[in-house]
């Protein structure tokens, strides 16, 4: 049974998630007017991803006695100066989500709920590869500066990433 602050504490990570998701879904719609298809399909993606691990947060406070709740969201931003400018907000994004799931595993240690803690090292694991894929990506965009042919190179490149990375259905 979950007690009471940590099933609340779970449900902000939920809507965390919901948001994450929600904020990948607006970058695709902007990369993709933007003709950015290898980096919109990325976000896409990864939209796809960050609702997965909402629904398996859902999953786990419903079949630990909690209820999960699903609540508003905030809106996301729609709209960006430069596709740099975007995964740099996406980067400060994946900071933020991580330092989240580790608020989350200090509550669980102060509790002693270690079924919880346990379960949140996988959100930890995670969130190490998505904070080192946003940074790669940012990197690779600094080396590309205002070179349009390195844009068209990264965009296609980027598009294998989201190939790699769609789980089988």
């Amino acid at each position: 049974m979950l007690q009471a602050n940590i099933e609340k504490a779970l449900n902000k990570q939920i809507r965390i998630e919901a948001e994450s998701s929600q904020v990948y879904l607006s970058m695709a719609c902007w990369a993709e007017v933007q003709g950015l298809e290898g980096v919109a399909q990325f976000m896409f993606a990864q939209s796809d991803e960050e609702r997965q691990h909402m629904l398996k947060l859902v999953k786990y406070v419903n079949e630990r006695g909690g209820h999960a709740q699903v609540t508003d969201l905030n809106a996301p931003k729609t709209t960006y100066t430069t596709f740099k400018e975007m995964f740099e907000e996406l980067y400060k994004h994946e900071l933020f989500v991580s330092n989240s799931i580790n608020e989350l595993v200090h509550i669980t240690l102060g509790e002693k709920d270690y079924s919880t803690h346990n379960f949140l090292q996988w959100y930890v694991a995670e969130q190490i590869e998505e904070e080192a894929q946003a940074k790669t990506i940012l990197d690779k965009i600094n080396l590309i500066g205002e070179d349009r042919g390195g844009l068209y190179l990264f965009d296609r490149d980027i598009q294998q990433i989201a190939v790699a990375s769609t789980p089988a259905v």
